[in-house]
């Protein structure tokens, strides 16, 4: 266990080696430099000049990358461009922020999938079984922003339930500040939930058909004993699915986080490309980059872990 950790350790360093270098070659396709859209159009060359080498824009771009990702791998990714804040403070609180919304919708749609997905093979070919699919297909079909237009619509705007915007002052109790989470994570655990919940239909049912669960009825194993072997098995494809859709959920959440005014880092990431913030832009994609491929590690130890086939 601890030499196949070892080898997707190893293989996970040269992908984040090659996302750093895919993350600071795209925000430098776009033409144009952010210090021309901040400088007045009255500032003189030197000026100018001043502000590219501060920020060190006037580097060659080889040299721009060894700089930045030396900095980045001690955890400086500089100032930023628009307000000449440190990137790293203004990342952290926002990463706090989604994390907050990704696990509780991580939590809520992983939940809610996997009870529709094992009850819809329990009752295959009978009408739980087609509403439990017709609810995950709905979960996967709409829109994230769209479901957030529609939720503020309903709860906020037609009827007063719940805030539409916002995360709430530190200053409220704990109720109505967790008020404010209500449609954002309703709204971000469909996708998942939808997801979840078809794959798990479809694996525990291909499991259902295979031989070792006749020999565990026919030995006198009970329908629950079954069912728990059965949701064993399972477990390695969807538990590759779920840190693939904890990925989705950190670094897609931009729209639903603009729609809502949730201070995360898909508002921040939403700020910055009007921005040209390109300080903010990199560390932020390099980030939930990173995170996205540190999960797919986690994933792949833990279905190592469960299921010793895939060791070899």
């Amino acid at each position: 266990m601890l030499i196949f950790a070892a080898r997707r350790i190893f293989q996970a360093i040269p992908i984040l080696f090659g996302v750093s270098l895919v993350v600071f070659g795209l925000v430098h396709i776009v033409p144009g430099n952010p210090i021309d859209l901040l400088m007045p159009p009255e500032a003189s060359p030197a000026v100018i000049a001043q502000m590219k080498k501060a920020f060190g824009f006037d580097q060659p771009l080889y040299m721009q990358y060894l700089l930045w990702l030396g900095r980045a791998l001690r955890g400086d990714f500089g100032l930023s461009v628009f307000n000449a804040a440190p990137v790293w403070g203004q990342l952290v609180t926002a990463l706090g922020n989604t994390f907050v919304l990704a696990i509780l919708a991580a939590v809520l749609g992983f939940s809610l999938g996997t009870v529709l997905g094992v009850s819809g093979a329990m009752f295959h070919g009978r009408w739980p079984d087609k509403l439990f699919s017709a609810i995950a297909t709905t979960g996967v079909s709409l829109p994230h922003y769209w479901c957030a237009i529609v939720l503020v619509l309903m709860c906020a705007v037609l009827h007063d339930w719940l805030p539409a915007q916002g995360m709430g002052d530190d200053s409220l109790p704990l109720y109505d500040r967790l008020q404010f989470l209500i449609l954002p994570v309703v709204t971000l655990s469909l996708i998942p939930m939808g997801v979840i919940g078809r794959l798990v239909r479809a694996t525990v049912l291909e499991i259902f058909g295979q031989e070792f669960v006749g020999a565990l009825t026919a030995k006198g194993l009970t329908r629950w004993p079954v069912i728990r072997h059965v949701c064993k098995n399972a477990a390695p494809p969807v538990l590759a699915l779920m840190g693939l859709q904890f990925g989705y959920l950190l670094g897609g959440s931009i729209l639903v986080e603009t729609v809502f005014n949730w201070p995360g880092s898909g508002n921040l990431l939403n700020l910055a490309i009007f921005r040209r913030d390109i300080p903010v832009l990199q560390a932020t994609i390099l980030v939930l980059a990173s995170f996205f491929v540190v999960l797919n590690l986690l994933v792949d130890i833990a279905q190592a872990a469960i299921d010793p086939r895939i060791r070899r």
